[in-house]
């Protein structure tokens, strides 16, 4: 199963969990109906028979059908589950800092020196350069002592991660290396959305309870002794308990195979079973196990890495498999049993460490991240060295595309040198805030000297002094960055963006645009920089539109996709032959059905402006769509069997846009 069938899977979930949601308002409003007839008929026949005790006989049954109190129960039912859901739902609009806080969670200072923080950044980081997906905000729940995590978010643009203190305290590094990777799948594999959708549901379902007990203890007034809403409280009280176990069956039925799939993933990406199956291990053999503290809980139970809540005694509403089964499936070999926490924590003192790989001066010409130099002589960084002798790795374009959303282990290796061998001044500037915004500003910087300094003098009247004197010290570091490291670089330093105030954020926007133009032209690479950076920070701030998928059919996008497999051909050459033949070995990529359509664009309808309308329309395709697009760019791209720098930058900034996360590179 690929990226885009994950992705097409996660659709069809969406589907079937509107059906579970509308199934069980169905019965409720049926139980409500028939509880509502027998309970006001019962009433009024004792209250008709207590003034007419002589007419009784004549009192006739009470009648199942009351059209009126149908119509009340399905409005009644409507309103309490449809406006219950609707609240949580608006609550919870924010994303995954809205999930975390509500958990208790307390966001961790990227820049924090706390040996557990350190080392739970770090493995963040590295999953995020490996897959490709902008460094998520961490969470950890201070008062949960378990050993327990989970991922939330509507998309990877406001994804967080949320981890227990005993999961970032118990676990060793490998451990947790092995949850994250878990927790990165959701990500990859579009459950988050889902999981929040749940959460809305569940929350609906349970308000009845509530109103109940509202009811429960109303009194009437006067001297009527016939008040029926207490009782009637009661009743829904009850009724709220089936809405709780409706709502928990949704949630078994939707998240028990996704852990499965998460911990298959996970042991993929990281290539160490033995780290998910400690972690499993560790849960079953500690007295806290996961079970996490927060009333909330109970609602986001289908979210959690483990079990959040008492064991379910009746299988069906178990969110999770037993911990048993997983660790079988990714270590057949376990014995069965679960030791106490304190015998494997002794275990693993004793044990050998892994080795850390060591810090590496330059990674060019080993793994590529996110671009494959094709020029002979030997690439250069920006300060003109060769970094690398000999011919340079060339990428395979038939291996793009099965590890898109699906990175491995040589993804991760190359992510840690990579950030091992930033240098340190780098690494601390993308943890902050502003300091990760100086980096930008540097990455924006002309390389001619006489352009930058009319570009400092200018961005220095829009920007705080304390960002600017960054920037100046940044820039020299910045411009020995080897350009494969652009764009992972970028990733990181989105972490620390998200940390910006509104009127911070609306500065830098502003300054980031002005430089962009400042030298008359937008450059390829300064166009994939704003766009990846506005796609992930302006629905935080409120400037961006949240996308749906509008379009099902490839017909109407044609025009769309000609523009970007156009520019795309531009971009690896200058000569009219080489790029009509790129052009068309893309265009065989898409369907039969595209082919007689699509035409190799002049450069002024493939321009940066067409580029960036294009891609806004191709983000609301369906992933089938977005599949076959970026299978085409890849085939233009690789046409000369070579994949350069610019074809990558702007590949991965095509696959970002269309929230499809393209991992580094690796070269073959």
């Amino acid at each position: 199963m690929d990226f885009f069938e994950r992705q097409d899977r996660a659709r069809r979930k969406t589907k079937l969990l509107v059906f579970y949601f509308i199934s069980a308002v169905l019965v409720l409003i049926t139980v409500v109906y028939f509880v509502a007839v027998l309970l006001f008929t019962g009433l009024g026949a004792r209250h008709h028979h207590s003034r007419y005790a002589a007419d009784y006989d004549q009192v006739a049954p009470a009648s199942l059908w009351n059209p009126e109190v149908l119509l009340w129960s399905v409005v009644g039912v409507l309103a309490v589950v449809g406006l219950g859901s609707a609240y949580k739902t608006s609550e919870l609009a924010a994303g995954g800092s809205a999930v975390a806080t509500l958990m208790g969670g307390r966001l961790v200072n990227p820049t924090t020196t706390e040996a557990d923080e350190r080392k739970l950044l770090n493995v963040v980081e590295e999953m995020s350069i490996a897959s490709g997906v902008p460094m998520p905000k961490v969470y950890v729940m201070d008062e949960e002592r378990s050993i327990n995590a989970f991922a939330a978010g509507h998309s990877t643009s406001d994804a967080a991660i949320a981890v227990s203190r005993g999961c970032m305290e118990l676990l060793t590094r490998d451990q947790l290396q092995g949850v994250i990777g878990h927790e990165f799948s959701h990500i990859l594999n579009g459950d988050m959305k889902l999981n929040l959708q749940l959460i809305g549901i569940i929350f609906g379902l349970l308000c009845l309870a509530t109103i109940g007990r509202i009811l429960l203890y109303a009194r009437g007034g006067g001297r009527d002794r016939n008040n029926a809403l207490p009782l009637l409280g009661i009743v829904l009280m009850v009724l709220g308990a089936a809405g709780a176990f409706f709502g928990r069956l949704i949630q078994a039925a939707i998240s028990r195979q996704r852990e499965f799939l998460a911990d298959a993933s996970s042991v993929q990406f990281t290539r160490n079973p033995a780290g998910l199956s400690g972690a499993l291990q560790k849960i079953g053999g500690y007295s806290l196990g996961s079970k996490l503290a927060s009333e909330h809980a109970p609602d986001l139970c289908h979210m959690f890495f483990s079990n959040g809540v008492s064991s379910s005694l009746f299988e069906p509403l178990a969110t999770h498999p037993p911990l048993p089964d997983r660790i079988r499936a990714i270590d057949p070999t376990w014995d069965g049993t679960f030791k106490p926490l304190e015998e494997l924590t002794t275990e693993e003192s004793s044990a050998p460490r892994r080795q850390t790989p060591p810090p590496l001066p330059d990674v060019v010409g080993t793994i590529l991240g996110g671009a494959v130099l094709g020029a002979e002589p030997p690439p250069t960084n920006h300060g003109g060295d060769a970094v690398s002798p000999g011919l340079p790795p060339v990428v395979r374009s038939g291996s793009v595309m099965p590890n898109l959303g699906t990175p491995n282990p040589q993804h991760l290796e190359y992510a840690e040198k990579l950030r091992n061998s930033l240098p340190a001044s780098i690494q601390t500037a993308a943890r902050d805030p502003r300091g990760a915004a100086a980096l930008i500003y540097a990455l924006l910087l002309s390389p001619d000297e006489g352009i930058r300094i009319e570009q400092l003098n200018g961005v220095a009247e829009q920007i705080d002094v304390d960002v600017y004197d960054r920037l100046e010290n940044l820039y020299p570091e910045v411009a020995q960055i080897a350009a494969h490291a652009r764009l992972p670089m970028v990733n990181l330093a989105l972490g620390g963006l998200r940390g910006l105030s509104p009127g911070q954020y609306v500065e830098f926007a502003k300054a980031m645009d002005w430089l962009t133009k400042s030298d008359g032209q937008i450059e390829l690479f300064e166009f994939v920089l704003q766009k990846i950076i506005l796609r992930h920070l302006s629905p935080q701030f409120g400037y961006g539109r949240k996308t749906r998928v509008q379009f099902t059919n490839l017909g109407a996008l044609l025009p769309d996709c000609a523009v970007v497999l156009s520019a795309l051909a531009r971009v690896g050459s200058a000569v009219d032959a080489e790029i009509q033949k790129a052009f068309d070995s893309g265009r065989t990529g898409l369907p039969p059905t595209a082919d007689p359509a699509l035409q190799l664009l002049p450069p002024d309808e493939c321009d940066i402006t067409a580029i960036d309308n294009a891609l806004n329309r191709l983000a609301a395709a369906a992933p089938s769509i977005k599949k076959d697009l970026l299978a085409a760019c890849v085939q233009v791209v690789g046409a000369d069997g070579v994949i350069l720098e610019e074809e990558a930058e702007l590949l991965r900034a095509i696959a970002d846009t269309l929230d499809c996360p393209m991992p580094p590179f690796i070269a073959d």
